[in-house]
C-alpha cells in the first residue's frame, strides 16, 4: 500500500500548516501534452494574468495540434499575443511532437531526466519548461521546479530566509517522494 502524499506533507513541521490551510490537492497527467507544453512555453517570464490572456487568445485563434501550429501563420500567432520567440518555440515544439512521434506512451517508462533531457532538446525548451511538463503534463509526483519564482518565494516564506538553489534543493528532501505536491503547496502559501 502507497503512502498518501496528502496526509504524508500534512505531518512534516515546515509545510503541514499550508497543507491544513489548502487542503488536499491532486496531480493528473494533462489530457493533451501538446497543448500543456504549449501553456508553459506561454508561462514562460510572464506574469499569470498575462499569460491567461494569451492562451485565450491562441486557443481562441487556432487549433493548438502540433500540425495545426507548424501550420498556423506567424501573423496569427503574434496577433494571439506571442512573441517572435514564442511563436518559434510553439511551432518547435509542435515538430518534435510530429517528427518524434511523441506521446504518453513515449514518455511513459522514461525517467524524469530522461523526459527533461529529451524536452530541452527543442528550441524554447528549458528546465523551467521541462519541469512544468514533467508536473502538468505528465502527472509525475516528485519534482521540485527550483527555478520557478513562485517555489522561490514560498521557500523563502517558509524558512524564513532567501536560500540559495542548491539549499532549497537540500531542504525540499524532506518531501521526497511527492515535491510536486510540495511544491503546489509552495505555489498555494505564495498566492495567499
Amino acid at each position: 500500500m502507497t503512502a498518501d502524499p496528502i496526509e504524508e506533507l500534512d505531518d512534516d513541521e515546515v509545510l503541514g500548516p499550508v497543507v491544513d490551510e489548502h487542503g488536499p490537492l491532486t496531480i493528473e497527467p494533462a489530457e493533451d501534452l501538446y497543448e500543456r507544453l504549449v501553456v508553459s512555453l506561454i508561462r514562460q517570464q510572464v506574469s499569470i494574468d498575462a499569460a491567461a490572456a494569451i492562451r485565450e487568445r491562441l486557443f481562441d485563434a487556432v487549433e493548438v495540434t502540433p500540425e495545426a501550429i507548424v501550420e498556423a501563420d506567424r501573423a496569427t500567432l503574434h496577433d494571439a499575443g506571442l512573441s517572435e520567440a514564442k511563436a518559434d518555440y510553439v511551432k518547435s515544439a509542435a515538430s518534435a511532437f510530429r517528427t518524434r512521434g511523441w506521446d504518453r506512451g513515449t514518455f511513459a517508462d522514461m525517467s524524469d531526466d530522461a523526459v527533461k533531457s529529451e524536452l530541452t532538446d527543442v528550441h524554447g525548451v528549458g528546465p523551467w519548461t521541462a519541469d512544468m511538463f514533467l508536473v502538468f503534463g505528465l502527472g509525475r509526483e516528485d519534482v521540485f521546479p527550483v527555478g520557478d519564482l513562485g517555489i522561490r518565494k514560498g521557500m523563502d516564506r517558509l524558512f524564513d530566509a532567501e536560500l540559495t538553489r542548491a539549499e532549497m534543493t537540500d531542504a525540499a528532501e524532506r518531501w521526497a517522494p511527492y515535491r510536486s505536491y510540495a511544491s503546489c503547496y509552495l505555489w498555494r502559501a505564495v498566492e495567499a
